[in-house]
């Protein structure tokens, strides 16, 4: 058998996270979806609140229940994005946080976003 009676050959190495098509008109679907799973809406009116209250406590004079419940939402916020949600048990901190910190963050648009927020998903 000479080289011109050999079959073309093709070597494919490594191939992760792709769809590949070899030869003439060949259709290709990756059905690999790699993308964010979307967010239960209660957690994403949570993170929105989340943020929201942190831009408007750097308008306050802080005090320690301030700096706690600032920390809260960052951890709250961190969860959230890298998790999907927030756990029960983080929710209960950010509302003991949100209590603490008094009705001057309740009087802030964004602190009663907030505590609906936290409430809904507490279921209370």
């Amino acid at each position: 058998m000479g080289k011109s009676d050999e079959q073309p050959s093709i070597h494919v190495g490594t191939v992760s996270n792709s769809a590949i098509g070899i030869g003439n008109s060949n259709t290709v679907t990756n059905t690999n979806n790699y993308a964010e799973p979307s967010r239960d809406p209660a957690q994403e009116e949570l993170l929105l609140a989340v943020r929201g209250l942190r831009a408007d406590l750097e308008r306050l004079v802080a005090n320690d229940a301030t700096v706690v419940l600032d920390a809260e939402l960052v951890s709250t916020e961190e969860e959230i994005e890298e998790e999907g949600q927030a756990t029960p048990g983080r929710l209960a901190r950010l509302r003991a946080a949100l209590t603490a910190a008094g009705p001057g963050v309740e009087l802030l648009a964004s602190g009663a976003a907030a505590v609906a927020a936290v409430g809904a998903l507490l279921g209370g």
